[in-house]
């Protein structure tokens, strides 16, 4: 007849091996997207900043050509942004100090795959360069499966100047709900009628305390839109099709997600 160490013994090998179970294979298979772009897969989701700190979240995502993407956003009411030189840098300084427009004001440099962003965007909110939607996009694919560029970005708000909070520099700092600014994106391209489909690939994941490179905190359901540009971003009357993206887990987390975003918001 079996000890009681025996029992024992055989009792703590199978919470192992039912542990190993659910966290390796049932749970990651839950969590697991119908991934539209694998070529996406073993990319990092999240820019850096020169000096190597993490900085804002990859969430957002678009297919076409970089003339579709510049075109597309165009139509939309966005504003390319003027590159960094020493008259762009004292013409948002001013624009900052003196509350006038500069709508094409450059945005700061973050690294995706140690590259610079390859294009800008942004939409002016009130009457100076300080508070703006913004999104800075990498190409990231040569050809995803739609047999087109596939291009990665991170979407989100300046709401003022300041001094970061990790280096002391002067920069914008970003509001915490970068989910708003990524649907914003997708909200308005759609509504231009620039886009034939939209669908969500894994991005780093559920955050609620994250940090971006100016040390500013935000949160994200961790998910990236990806925007699929009709061919020569013509504007169509037809809504962009939603297109199934996740598992059941990943579903009921987006339906949940919301009340999230608002408790936070609150807190």
């Amino acid at each position: 007849m079996p000890r009681a160490w025996e029992w024992l013994t055989v009792g703590i090998a199978a919470l192992i091996g039912l542990y190993l179970l659910v966290a390796y294979v049932i749970l990651p298979d839950l969590w697991k997207h119908f991934e539209h772009q694998p070529g996406l897969q073993p990319k990092p989701l999240v820019t850096t900043t020169g000096s190597g700190i993490p900085g804002d979240p990859i969430n957002v995502g678009l297919v076409g050509s970089k003339a579709e993407i510049v075109k597309a956003f165009a139509i939309a009411g966005w504003h390319p942004a003027d590159a960094i030189t020493a008259r762009s840098s004292v013409e948002i300084g001013l624009s900052v100090l003196l509350d006038r427009p500069y709508p094409d004001a450059p945005v700061s440099p973050l690294l995706y795959e140690g590259r610079r962003q390859d294009l800008a965007f942004e939409q002016a909110v009130g009457g100076s360069a300080d508070r703006r939607h913004h999104v800075r996009f990498w190409l990231t694919l040569d050809s995803g499966a739609e047999g087109r560029p596939v291009w990665l970005g991170s979407a989100s708000f300046d709401e003022g100047v300041g001094l970061s909070h990790d280096t002391g520099q002067i920069t914008h700092h970003i509001a915490p709900d970068v989910d708003g600014e990524r649907d914003l994106i997708m909200h308005d391209l759609s509504r231009a009628g620039v886009l034939s489909s939209i669908y969500q690939v894994s991005g780093m994941g559920p955050t609620l305390a994250g940090r971006n490179g100016g040390g500013d905190p935000y949160f994200t359901d961790g998910e990236v839109s990806i925007g699929v540009l009709h061919v020569g971003a013509e504007a169509h009357l037809e809504p962009a099709m939603q297109r199934p993206s996740a598992s059941t887990a990943i579903n009921v987390k987006q339906r949940l997600w919301p009340f999230v975003r608002r408790l936070i918001a609150r807190s």
